[in-house]
């Protein structure tokens, strides 16, 4: 597998830091890295651009940026939801004999942070760390519903809406218009828009300011959905997603 020298040598010099040695001289990181200064310098300096390096101004020594700290917080974060979610995700799965997935957004993609396989159908296409598409996904068009008309624009900027399905929308019109309908719904489907002959509901969960910062969804055998099946399953997720937000911190209104 190709190195990218530069990524290599930025990371190392994030590594050279630790509890006994918080802050460092160009000097030092030199020597360390056995690098010419100039080439540290330039390093240092596209780190400290991005936030992941700081330098001390009354010493002029480097330190960690407040960068890591919140990126950092959203591993922790990712890791307390998955925790937190788990058990709510068994019982919805032991609930339905359904699959249910836990998804996070990242960029213009879901990422699936959870699986509970259920008996009653297989899911070929999810697994967990597995990116999926927002256009064609229950959860991915949850996950970004509430988002504003400006911050929409800005996500969807170059987005490409690969069908994958017949049945996958293949423009941002179409898009914009099943987000309208989520919206109002409170819930979204994919209507086997990834995988023919499933069916996905999904709906948000909110941490402790309301912010959407995941989606819970069920995959159903398409020749199961009718309107009474769907307005249970959406009912007993709506169920599900409130008791983990609520453990987020967030106040549900009851259903």
């Amino acid at each position: 597998m190709p190195i990218i020298q530069s990524v290599d040598r930025a990371l190392k010099i994030l590594d050279l830091f630790d509890e006994r040695e918080r802050e460092l001289t160009i000097t030092e990181i030199s020597k360390r890295m056995n690098l010419h200064k100039s080439t540290v310098h330039s390093l240092l300096k596209t780190l400290e651009l991005h936030h992941y390096i700081s330098q001390n101004e009354e010493n002029g020594k480097y330190l960690l940026g407040l960068k890591l700290i919140e990126r950092g917080n959203m591993v922790v974060s990712n890791l307390d939801l998955r925790n937190i979610a788990r058990k709510h995700l068994e019982w919805l799965s032991e609930t339905t004999n359904l699959t249910i997935h836990l998804v996070i957004l990242d960029g213009q993609e879901g990422v699936y942070l959870d699986k509970v396989e259920g008996s009653g159908v297989t899911v070929v296409y999810s697994r967990i760390g597995r990116r999926v598409p927002i256009h064609t996904s229950a959860v991915g068009k949850s996950l970004v519903a509430t988002k504003t008309d400006s911050e929409l624009d800005l996500l969807l900027d170059g987005y490409m809406y690969t069908r994958h399905t017949e049945k996958s929308i293949g423009s941002k019109e179409e898009f914009l218009a099943e987000i309208e309908r989520a919206r109002i719904a409170g819930y979204s489907i994919d209507n086997e828009e990834n995988e023919p002959g499933i069916v996905c509901l999904a709906v948000p969960i909110k941490d402790y300011s309301g912010k959407v910062i995941a989606a819970v969804s069920v995959s159903i055998p398409a020749a199961k959905v009718n309107d009474e099946t769907q307005n249970y399953y959406i009912r007993i997720l709506k169920e599900c997603s409130s008791k983990i937000s609520h453990e987020l911190g967030y106040e549900y209104q009851k259903i």
